[in-house]
């Protein structure tokens, strides 16, 4: 009998489309193309980097120009960084439209369009990527139950993702322990729906707002209340933001919240009282963003967003190019406003004074622009259309009308949500027609559409690399998506009902999505391991579909991973499981292991470990039947 080939793996069908996409680029190069002069520039300073090089046009390609400019820098393999590259179609650098972003060669985004020639030097900007990849998850790692009615509200801690707090329809807020998928605190209080949940940016203080028109502090620590309830607001609580870190006076952080009653009130949390209260909008406050220029941006479903000076609390300009309700804002620099000190490395400066210095820097760095420091603005519509603004070029002093950057159409339906990536770069917006859309960040030009999604998308999330996009939808799902491609990187099923909230940890380690099922998903991917029926890794949790299990060896009073056990020592396999609102543990034992390769051992004893499972499972069965007739 013949011998039947094993269908292709996933990395070998891989590798055979990136040899076709290779072949077909230079495919399209012309024979003997020459050379053609590039300078380097920074984007952020503006200034050049070495001098104007020579570079053949065939190898001018991202990777060539990454490869190039590394060695300008110095930098040799183990501090080498990625880069993205930008040109100028014109020569006046006070113009961002036309901005063209290089996405594979020089030839086919400079030379072929006849922007430049080969004979002219070409100046090329660049920004360097973030230096760590967050890879994509790949299933749900643990489907955690505890709420009593929807999940309406998600956010990480700044500091990690061991711990993320969600709000819910069944009056409380809870904080998870997601390395371990148990809740750690109930946090009890509030006598109507949680509708935000947000922690400060040093992740010392959870506040939530809740459709009984009160703010509420909690120290996620103890899970204690600090203080009472925060009252002022006469309708439900819209949304709240944080002041940011690095503009904060010493030990007197401050907090905005938005309301229904169409007020704006700003907090010192310390002395637990409304410092100010800012008045304007005839409708709704839908949605609250606190800058790091001393700017407060509200929108409102008056069609208006108002821009607030933090320093004298007046209106400085109000933004009236939507016609109808604006359903949310998102700044260019969220997520260092977010993060402040803390980064992917995990490591925090202790002295007060230095985590001020770096939560600055880390600001700074994020809005810098062509050596200026710029903070962009994006607003989310029921009219179906984004505005984008740059509110650091308003003059404070004139009165007239200020104008977007750009007007971005293409939504057939309602804009529910927006979000700039962390390094700035991109847009996505979710709307109602069941899509997600991808914008440049520094003109507002449309890129790609995400289709996927068969019902309303409510939001999306970005990874800490900007590489990666989660959405959240209507259909049940949260899809990940690779945004350098525009393809679906996984698709994350699990949610038995509309999936309403979503969030992406600060480190890259974890997404949690939230809704209608009372369930949180819990997705770790950039951990390091691959869930295939389990988790190889010790001492880690995984879902097995009928019970978790945690896996742990045993050798030499050590926890060491699977892979590196010698031969014929004992792992033991914990079940865990809630019967009757009880958490029933057992122990079973698998006396010898094989040294195999983990995706090998996973193949191999899956059977074994739900078998195993499954008998845990019918001896808890028979002892609550011999319980039940004792």
């Amino acid at each position: 009998m013949a011998t039947v080939a094993p269908p292709p793996s996933k990395r070998q069908k891989l590798a055979a489309i990136e040899k076709i996409e290779r072949a077909e680029e230079e495919a399209k190069l012309p024979d003997n193309p020459g050379n053609v002069r590039i300078q380097f520039i920074d984007q952020s300073t503006g200034q050049s980097t070495g001098p104007a090089v020579s570079v053949p046009i065939k190898g001018a390609t991202v990777k060539g120009l990454e490869a190039l400019l590394n060695t300008l820098q110095n930098n040799d393999s183990s501090s080498a960084s990625s880069y993205r590259f930008f040109f100028r179609s014109r020569n006046d650098t006070a113009s961002d439209c036309d901005v063209l972003d290089i996405q594979s060669d020089i030839y086919t985004s400079v030379l072929k369009p006849g922007y430049r020639s080969a004979e002219e030097t070409i100046a090329l900007q660049y920004a360097p990527q973030a230096v760590f990849r967050v890879k994509a998850v790949t299933r749900c790692s643990a489907s955690i139950s505890g709420h009593g009615e929807a999940i309406l509200a998600t956010a990480f801690s700044p500091e990690g993702a061991s711990r993320v707090a969600t709000g819910s329809g069944d009056c409380t807020a809870r904080i998870w322990d997601t390395d371990t998928g148990t809740p750690v605190h109930t946090l009890k209080g509030h006598t109507s729906w949680v509708l935000a949940a947000s922690w400060s940016p040093d992740g010392k203080i959870l506040a939530t707002g809740s459709m009984d028109n009160t703010i509420r502090l909690w120290d996620p620590k103890t899970g204690e209340a600090l203080g009472g309830p925060l009252k002022g607001h006469t309708k439900w609580i819209t949304s709240l933001a944080w002041e940011p870190y690095h503009t904060q006076q010493k030990g007197k952080p401050r907090l905005a919240s938005a309301s229904k009653d169409g007020t704006i009130r700003i907090w010192d949390v310390p002395l637990r009282r409304i410092e100010q209260t800012l008045s304007g909008h005839k409708s709704s406050v839908t949605c609250v963003r606190w800058g790091g220029l001393h700017r407060i941006y509200s929108a409102s479903q008056d069609k208006t967003i108002k821009i607030w000076n933090t320093r004298s609390w007046n209106c400085l300009h109000t933004l009236t190019s939507h016609v109808h309700w604006v359903n949310h804002l998102a700044l260019s620099t969220d997520f260092t406003l977010r993060t402040a000190y803390h980064d992917h490395t995990g490591k925090s400066p202790e002295p007060l004074d230095e985590r001020i210095v770096k939560a600055k820097k880390r600001y700074e760095d994020a809005a810098r622009d062509a050596g200026r420091i710029t903070e962009r603005l994006i607003s989310a519509s029921d009219d179906n259309t984004i505005f984008l603004w740059d509110p650091s070029a308003f003059d404070p002093n004139s009165n007239a009308t200020p104008k977007p950057l750009a007007r971005l159409i293409g939504h057939q339906r309602q804009v529910l949500h927006v979000s700039f990536s962390p390094d700035g770069a991109y847009i996505a917006s979710a709307s109602f027609d069941n899509s997600v859309k991808l914008w440049a960040a520094r003109d507002g030009k449309f890129i790609t559409t995400l289709r996927g999604h068969v019902g309303a998308v409510y939001m999306v999330a970005w990874s800490a690399d900007s590489r990666l996009l989660a959405s959240a939808s209507k259909d049940t799902t949260v899809k990940v998506w690779d945004v350098k491609t525009g393809k679906l990187k996984e698709d994350l099923p699990g949610h038995k009902d509309e999936v309403f909230a979503l969030d992406w940890s600060g480190d890259g380690k974890c997404v949690i999505s939230g809704g209608k099922d009372k369930m949180i998903g819990s997705d770790d991917g950039p951990t390091g391991f691959y869930f295939l029926p389990f988790c190889l890794l010790d001492g880690t949790i995984a879902d097995s579909g009928m019970a978790q299990i945690r896996l742990s060896s045993r050798v030499s009073n050590q926890n060491k991973p699977l892979k590196e056990i010698p031969y014929n020592s004992p792992i033991a396999i914990y079940s865990k499981q809630m019967v009757n609102n009880k958490i029933r543990q057992t122990t079973s034992k698998w006396p010898a292991v094989r040294r195999l390769p983990s995706a090998a051992f996973a193949v191999e004893y899956v059977s074994v470990f739900n078998g195993l499972l499954r008998s845990n499972e019918a001896s808890e069965e028979k002892d609550e039947v011999a319980a039940d007739e004792n």
